[in-house]
C-alpha cells in the first residue's frame, strides 16, 4: 500500500479541526475524522496538531489491521484496491465494510471484477450520505478493471 497516498486521501475527505464538532451524522469528531468515543475529549478546547496526528496515525493502523482481516482471502488485489477498503473501514468500520457482499463478491473473483464492485460501492446508503467521496473511491476502484 502507498501509506502517502492513503494518508492524503483520509485527510483530503474527512478534513482537518482541532476542536470537537459534530459530522454529517450529527456525532461528536475531532481531528481528522476521529470519532470522539473516548471520556477526555472537551467541547471548545483545542488540540495539539501533533496530538491529533498520533491519534490518526492510530485510527489507520487499527483501519488498516480490519482490511486485512477482511482481505485476508484476497491478498492478492492491487494496492490502489487495498487502500480504498481501509479508507472505507476508516469511514463506516470493519462491520459497515462487511456488509457491502455484492462489493465483497465481485473482489473475490479470480481475476478480480473491480468494475463490478466499483459499481456495487455505489450502490449503497453510504453513497447516498457521502455522494461526492463515494464516487471518488468507486472510481479509484473501477480504474484498476
Amino acid at each position: 500500500m502507498d501509506m502517502d497516498r492513503l494518508l492524503k486521501s483520509v485527510k483530503q475527505h474527512e478534513g482537518y479541526r482541532n476542536k470537537v464538532y459534530l459530522d454529517s451524522l450529527g456525532k461528536r469528531t475531532v481531528g481528522v475524522g476521529h470519532l470522539c468515543v473516548e471520556d477526555f475529549w472537551e467541547d471548545n478546547k483545542e488540540y495539539e496538531e501533533k496530538f491529533l496526528l498520533t491519534i490518526l496515525e492510530h485510527d489507520l493502523k487499527s483501519a488498516i489491521k480490519s482490511a486485512e482481516s477482511l482481505l485476508k482471502d484476497r491478498p492478492d488485489l492491487k494496492d490502489l484496491a487495498k487502500e480504498t477498503i481501509v479508507e472505507m473501514i476508516f469511514q463506516l468500520g470493519k462491520t459497515g465494510v462487511s456488509k457491502f457482499r455484492n462489493m465483497w463478491k465481485a473482489l473475490q473473483q479470480n481475476p478480480p471484477q473491480y468494475d463490478v464492485a466499483a459499481s456495487e460501492m455505489l450502490d449503497s446508503r453510504w453513497a447516498k450520505q457521502t455522494p461526492n467521496r463515494a464516487k471518488e473511491m468507486s472510481d479509484h476502484m473501477r480504474s484498476l478493471a
